[in-house]
């Protein structure tokens, strides 16, 4: 009896990834690459706001953690090889930093949704996240005009708040963001 023989997909290496030409922006999940668009306008103004309300935060509390946004990678994991560029993330723990990437799980992680691909933030990126270690991680969803926070060390999951929202990061204890603030520079 003859078999049908299935095709593997091929399992990205580290140098295969740092192989990549600098415009292209991609993420490897359990060894599969995906190629990532270049983000929107909103999308960029959402992040740009974010950094720069997180950076004046850390800078006044004279805190040891850093601020970074896409593109820069954040390797969870070697085998199988999983890299993500998350649009923006805390890392606390100096030592995860290498010059070139974070290895391992930031402390804090927000994704803006692409409209062409909501369940990668949603589902996938949840899953790692959750899985590998990261203590807060929200998605912002313009289109909807949500945010969504899991902070995974109390268990409080998927808590959802509305663009007209001031919202908590959980990992300080007294930092808020008013998203509306945010929004009114959107033009909607």
């Amino acid at each position: 009896m003859a078999s049908a023989i299935q095709s593997q997909p091929t399992i990205a290496t580290l140098e295969e990834y740092e192989a990549l030409p600098e415009d292209i922006r991609a993420e490897v999940f359990d060894g599969q690459m995906y190629y990532m668009a270049s983000p929107s306008e909103i999308h960029q103004t959402i992040s740009t706001e974010l950094t720069t309300i997180l950076n004046i935060y850390i800078k006044s509390k004279k805190g040891s953690c850093k601020v970074f946004h896409a593109p820069f990678d954040v390797k969870l994991d070697d085998t199988p090889l999983t890299i993500v560029q998350p649009d923006l993330m805390i890392v606390c723990d100096k030592d995860k930093l290498d010059g070139k990437r974070c290895n391992g799980a930031p402390d804090f992680i927000i994704e803006i949704i692409s409209p062409s691909n909501p369940a990668d933030d949603y589902v996938r990126k949840l899953y790692y996240y959750k899985n590998y270690g990261v203590r807060e991680y929200w998605i912002i969803d313009p289109r909807r005009k949500t945010v969504t926070v899991n902070y995974f060390e109390k268990n409080m999951l998927n808590i959802q708040y509305s663009f007209d929202s001031t919202i908590k990061v959980n990992i300080y204890d007294d930092l808020l963001i008013n998203i509306s603030e945010i929004a009114d520079l959107l033009n909607f």
